[in-house]
């Protein structure tokens, strides 16, 4: 897609943790671009991660508070703005939080996004169908179900989701290519694997045992912790998006992994040892606690990203082994941070739902 000066670009979900980081990266690195951050605000959004760069960017930059949910805030929204870009991370993400109340991930992240496909069409068509526009759906790679201990996901893999998270996600995911393929809507999907980086809520695997760690707290790993999950660092992911909107072909999707394949239980274990290096401790490995599994844990999930780097030309910046050092140190010199996001309705979830097994993806 060719660039132009003034593209202006509209992020749901962008105060969370990806989306917080791609707003970021696209204000450093792309001048052309003006950004409206739409989000609203639930226990895992944080207005406070732009702080230090919404002012330097003000004319560039602006926050609209709201739920991808009300038609009428989103019909506002479009009315007052010509977007040529809505990259679409909003979404209900937490496994767990799908198992004890699903009914808001269908609210949010089927009905949220047909609220905002229908916004994105009506305006398109007002505007002349621009074929420059685009509509980027930012999905998992848990719509595919879970993998053996071979194989990979491709873009072409069934669909086989196993919570109502997954699932939720996977009709939205159909519904992106359905306006594609009968309203022509130049809508592209991507399915991305576990992401880990800085501003991700505690609640999830490498935020929630750094903390756990450096409190020493219990760390609970899900049954026998080999799980296996393929990581992607967050800014390597934030690169692949930005890849897909300015190079991608309407109506495909595009895997984006990190091919580092880890089993769950191994990555705490070298978040004990980098712990224990970086606070001069010892024995946090001692720490670790067995709990009940949670229900419909899909077994393995790795993603066939060759696609995007065949055709896009996009692979991973970052290693791993360096990455994670990076996510480590960023927890440890953002105690502020960590500090604010955990709120007493947070600490209250907790308590209630994970009495027993309180470690996620």
């Amino acid at each position: 897609m060719e660039e132009k000066n003034n593209k202006k670009i509209l992020v749901t979900g962008g105060a969370g943790f990806i989306g917080t980081n791609f707003i970021r990266n696209i204000l450093k690195t792309k001048p052309f671009f003006s950004v409206v951050n739409f989000d609203a605000l639930t226990y895992a959004g944080n207005i406070s991660n732009f702080a230090d760069i919404s002012s330097i960017y003000d004319e560039r930059y602006r926050f609209v508070h709201g739920d991808i949910r009300d038609a009428a805030i989103i019909g506002k929204l479009f009315d007052e703005e010509d977007f040529d870009i809505v990259v679409h991370f909003a979404a209900e993400s937490h496994v767990d939080r799908s198992i004890s109340g699903p009914e808001v991930f269908i609210d949010t992240n089927v009905n949220g996004t047909f609220r905002l496909l229908e916004a994105s069409l009506k305006k398109w068509n007002m505007n002349g169908k621009p074929d420059d526009f685009r509509f980027i759906h930012v999905s998992t790679d848990e719509v595919y179900g879970s993998l053996g201990d071979t194989g990979y996901f491709t873009e072409t893999t069934p669909y086989d989701p196993s919570s109502p998270y997954s699932a939720s996600k996977a009709a939205s995911d159909h519904f992106v290519k359905a306006y594609y393929r009968t309203f022509g809507l130049p809508a592209i999907v991507t399915n991305c694997s576990n992401n880990y980086g800085s501003f991700q809520f505690p609640e999830k695997l490498i935020p929630l045992i750094i903390l756990n760690i450096m409190e020493r707290k219990d760390l609970p790993v899900y049954g026998d912790g080999k799980n296996v999950r393929d990581w992607l660092y967050v800014i390597d992911h934030c690169d692949a998006i930005l890849t897909v909107l300015e190079k991608g072909k309407q109506g495909e999707t595009y895997n984006i992994g990190g091919g580092a394949e880890y089993p769950n239980i191994e990555i705490v274990e070298l978040l004990c040892d980098l712990m224990d290096k970086k606070l001069n401790r010892s024995a946090s490995r001692e720490l670790i606690r067995f709990v009940n599994d949670r229900p419909g844990h899909d077994m393995r999930y790795a993603i066939d990203a060759s696609k995007i780097k065949n055709e896009l030309g996009w692979s991973p910046r970052f290693r791993f082994e360096e990455a994670i050092i990076e996510t480590v140190d960023w927890y440890l010199n953002n105690t502020d941070w960590v500090d604010s996001v955990r709120s007493g309705e947070y600490r209250h979830w907790i308590e209630k739902n994970y009495s027993d097994r309180s470690v996620v993806e």
